[in-house]
């Protein structure tokens, strides 16, 4: 494989890591934010979750606030996977980088 097809290869793998640690980032945002909102119902309004096509009432807060930050833990550490993954690849960037520069 010829240093121009790695290259392209690595600027490919870069985009999609890129676009993965977006979608990460979302529903990060989003759960975060549905736990807050969670935490913050006045306990004596009914919350409700989806199960499919149906809203059930929720019956332990605690439960589901333990489950959404479980989610998110899981989620950053995805994430942090991704950014090390990404820092690898921004390094191959340069480095081919520095190689076809050098060829030219």
């Amino acid at each position: 494989m010829s240093d121009m097809e790695q290259f392209q290869i690595v600027v490919s793998e870069i985009q999609s890591i890129r676009q993965q640690m977006a979608g990460l980032n979302a529903q990060i945002l989003e759960l975060k934010a549905t736990s807050d909102a969670v935490s913050n119902q006045p306990k004596e309004l009914a919350l409700h979750q989806q199960l499919g096509g149906v809203l059930i009432e929720v019956a332990d807060r605690e439960a589901l606030v333990k489950v959404l930050n479980s989610d998110i833990n899981t989620l950053s550490e995805h994430l942090a996977r991704l950014q090390a993954r990404e820092g690898d690849l921004i390094d191959s960037y340069e480095e081919l980088k520095k190689v076809l520069e050098g060829s030219n």
